[in-house]
């Protein structure tokens, strides 16, 4: 897969956004900042949320509505840059409402049943104007967190969890609307949920073990965030073994890979006329990359 790096010395960047006028937002995790890229690579700030801004998406109103996972520590291993433990910081998880003309940022929800939200993660919004969210848990020195899957809507009034559990990372929807993907990070899969209602799922046979299993990834071939392609394939961001994005058929569990030079290849976004551009982070290089994908991606609700 050939691509250009549009973009260098970013703070860890992740959620990116393909807009109409050719731009790529991003959010800076290690920075607390959401990050406007051009395509001549220039770059200017939207907002700084703080935190740890994390997987982004535009809402039906065009306002983008950022995953806050609460930020992490970090370290510099020989020059990349890797994210650990909670940050010092740290008090919630969060999912904010930012306003692109003016850098405004709206706390919508930071908890559930009077728990905090640990670590927001990836979002994506369907075709009623409610989101689905993932929530990856937070790693403490003694302890984890665990998160889940959520739904809620855009006027911070309602917030569903669907399946609770440990390290969810990128959500997608089908394309028919009918099936909610989830990415869980250390063990290496996808989960397929089938939707019965707005941020309802149906059962499964045991709480334990949630959803169907659709990927396996060999390994300690970690995942991320992931973006749908028009076919109903997921182009799946993988991490450490094999950095890339990992191209899954949820019919027949194939994966075709497309390697990246970055151990946290985290994240993919498609866009441009023919949803063919497709943005690429490289998190520990803090590198935006832009590629011409060989098939084209699923075009976002309520984004044009």
């Amino acid at each position: 897969m050939e691509f250009r790096i549009l973009a260098e010395g970013l703070a860890f960047p992740e959620g990116p956004v393909l807009m109409d006028d050719g731009s790529v937002i991003v959010v800076e995790i290690a920075a607390g900042r959401v990050t406007r890229v051009r395509r001549d690579g220039s770059t200017q700030v939207v907002a700084t949320p703080g935190g740890g801004p994390n997987g982004a998406a535009i809402g039906p109103d065009g306002a983008l509505y950022v995953c806050n996972n609460g930020g992490f520590q970090w370290a510099e291993v020989e020059g990349l840059r890797v994210p650990g433990n909670v940050a010092t910081d740290y008090v919630t998880g969060r999912i904010e409402r930012i306003d692109l003309g003016t850098g405004k940022v709206e706390r919508l929800y930071d908890s559930f049943e009077g728990h905090r939200l640990s670590g927001p993660n990836d979002i994506v919004f369907d075709a009623h104007g409610g989101f689905w969210f993932t929530d990856l848990g937070k790693h403490f020195a003694h302890h984890t967190d665990h998160g889940g899957l959520y739904y809620a809507t855009p006027d911070g009034r309602t917030l569903k969890r669907a399946v609770h559990g440990p390290d969810f990372n990128g959500v997608g929807l089908s394309p028919d609307g009918k099936t909610v993907y989830a990415a869980v990070c250390t063990r290496c899969y996808i989960l397929a949920f089938d939707i019965t209602g707005p941020g309802e799922v149906a059962p499964s046979p045991l709480a334990a073990v949630p959803g169907r299993l659709v990927a396996d990834f060999p390994g300690r071939t970690l995942l991320d965030s992931l973006a749908m392609l028009e076919s109903g394939r997921i182009a799946q961001a993988t991490l450490v073994d094999r950095p890339g994005i990992g191209v899954a058929d949820p019919a027949t569990g194939d994966i075709v890979y497309h390697p990246f030079p970055d151990l946290l290849t985290t994240n993919i976004a498609f866009g441009g006329a023919d949803m063919r551009d497709a943005a690429v982070t490289l998190s520990s290089t803090g590198k935006l990359a832009l590629a011409r994908w060989d098939e084209p991606g699923l075009r976002l609700n309520h984004k044009a």
